[in-house]
């Protein structure tokens, strides 16, 4: 998980804040997440059988912090970094 969360993650998310998503925008991204954390986590061995692991399984690993409510999670701190510029930023000003 370090590694997906300090590598994979920031890459993927880079400037974020500004996207709008789209349900299958959020879709794809739910997609590319599992794929990415399948091949962390690799296959479940139950009874001398190798299976790949299923979403809900994947859901636990990571514990509900997916990549798209990461995504809206740095919205909201961005529009409160915007909130508190000074009115004369441009920034502001487009969304004022």
């Amino acid at each position: 998980m370090k590694i997906y969360k300090t590598t994979i993650r920031p890459v993927v998310t880079y400037s974020s804040e500004t996207w709008t998503l789209t349900a299958k925008d959020e879709n794809n991204l739910h997609i590319f997440e599992r794929q990415i954390l399948r091949k962390i986590f690799g296959p479940v061995n139950i009874d001398n059988m190798w299976r790949i692991r299923n979403n809900m399984e994947i859901d636990k690993l990571i514990e509900g912090a997916g990549i798209v409510r990461f995504i809206k999670a740095q919205r909201i701190k961005w529009m409160g970094h915007i909130q508190r510029m000074d009115q004369a930023r441009p920034t502001r000003k487009l969304l004022d």
